[in-house]
């Protein structure tokens, strides 16, 4: 099977909506906040063994880090919980990965904004 076949595009699609799902209304962690920690995209092997979950969180580094933490020791109940509403023939172990490209498209944003308001001035 290929990597980005159909079949492959469509279970990351279900497993990123469901851990979505998890993280926004069954982790009781307060370091992880739902409101302010987001699924970006999600990589399942073909094999379905492993999962690379890309999150981006709202905050500072430090804030970012503790998030992950919690979404680390949260794991075991966030796999049992994928398992029970998503049909594979695996469960894959799912490793978290901090994904900090939403930040820093706004970062780049407002410097751009910066530029062109001193260009207009």
């Amino acid at each position: 099977m290929r990597k980005n076949s159909i079949k492959n595009t469509r279970i990351n699609m279900e497993v990123q909506r469901e851990l979505s799902e998890i993280i926004r209304s069954g982790i009781k962690d307060p370091r992880v906040s739902g409101a302010m920690t987001s699924v970006v995209a999600v990589e399942v092997t073909p094999d379905l063994k492993y999962c690379r979950a890309y999150i981006s969180i709202l905050g500072d580094a430090d804030r970012a880090a503790e998030a992950i933490r919690g979404l680390k020791s949260a794991e075991g109940y966030i796999r049992r919980e994928l398992a029970r509403r998503v049909n594979l023939r695996n469960t894959p172990e799912i490793t978290f990965v901090l994904d900090q490209s939403i930040e820093h498209g706004v970062h780049m944003s407002r410097l751009i904004d910066e530029v062109t308001k001193d260009l207009k001035d």
